[in-house]
């Protein structure tokens, strides 16, 4: 018999998880826990771990805990620590509704980059709700020339902060991002001290882009929430649009390799993202497994 803790398995937009349900931060998670989990080939495999805690129980959250109950303890497929992910969110929200720990509605959610508002909509027959997350607002570093160099090809690239870091290059196709199997040269280094995602966009029509990212610390994703919303931004000021002066709220259409999210930045410059979450899988696992 398995004797070790519960886990569920769930993706937004293809980019996936395994959930560890761990209201009081009891579980000891260290790098190579992660790293064994997210494994492919020997673990449940995931892009990265969302650790269920609640933000009272968690010395990084509960400063948070009079906002928002549960933080989000993410983890990047590499076992690092990320300060956000805007996939995660809207699974970690989907998961918290399922295990009657929330109501569909507005709900908060701790993360390292702050309070995260969300809106989970109530489930159709046939059709979960879409989930919406108001992912606060871009910074725009001035970090001077970025530029971002894949093999022989270089391209300029806007830095955009989500509350974690993000390079985004507008490419004529996406094919020439390569394998991203690898990071990405990103130049300067002094911009991105901790490491940062990088997303190569082409453009699909008005108000419509597409996109794929090498996200630090879990290489090429199917998606990528923050780098969306930070997508998003850059096209728009890109297009000369920047809803803070013009008065009028802008959205885009952002097409990821796992699926489509909808990225709306506001007058008052908070970025909504919304998009589909899943949770398609529960299981135990095997302590010995986990600590070997």
């Amino acid at each position: 018999m398995l004797n070790g803790p519960s886990f569920l398995k769930g993706h937004g937009t293809e980019n996936d998880f395994v959930i560890l349900p761990d209201p009081d931060g009891a579980l000891d998670l260290p790098p190579a826990a992660v790293a064994r989990l997210c494994d492919r080939r020997a673990g449940i495999g995931a892009d990265g771990v969302l650790r269920v805690v609640r933000s009272a129980a968690h010395p990084e959250a509960a400063s948070m805990a009079a906002e928002a109950e549960w933080f989000m303890d993410y983890r990047n497929s590499d076992g690092s620590i990320a300060e956000m992910c805007g996939n995660g969110v809207r699974v970690f929200a989907r998961y918290l509704v399922l295990a009657g720990l929330a109501k569909s509605g507005d709900l908060a959610v701790a993360t390292r980059a702050g309070v995260r508002q969300v809106h989970v909509e109530a489930d159709r027959p046939g059709a979960p709700g879409q989930v919406t997350v108001r992912m606060g607002r871009a910074g725009l570093p001035d970090s001077g020339s970025v530029v971002v160099t894949v093999g022989e090809l270089s391209w300029p690239a806007l830095h955009v902060d989500m509350g974690n870091p993000h390079a985004v290059a507008f490419v004529d196709d996406l094919a020439q991002a390569g394998n991203l199997y690898e990071a990405p040269s990103v130049v300067p280094a002094s911009a991105y001290p901790a490491g940062v995602n990088v997303e190569f966009v082409v453009d699909r029509g008005p108000g419509h882009v597409a996109m794929r990212v090498h996200e630090r610390g879990s290489g090429e994703t199917r998606s990528c929430g923050t780098g969306a919303c930070a997508v998003m931004v850059a096209a728009a000021r890109r297009d000369g649009a920047d809803p803070a002066l013009t008065g009028q709220p802008v959205t885009y259409t952002v097409d990821v390799p796992g699926g489509r999210l909808v990225i709306t930045e506001r007058v008052d410059g908070v970025v909504e993202m919304t998009g589909p979450a899943v949770v398609l899988a529960e299981g135990q696992l095997s302590t010995e497994w986990l600590e070997s």
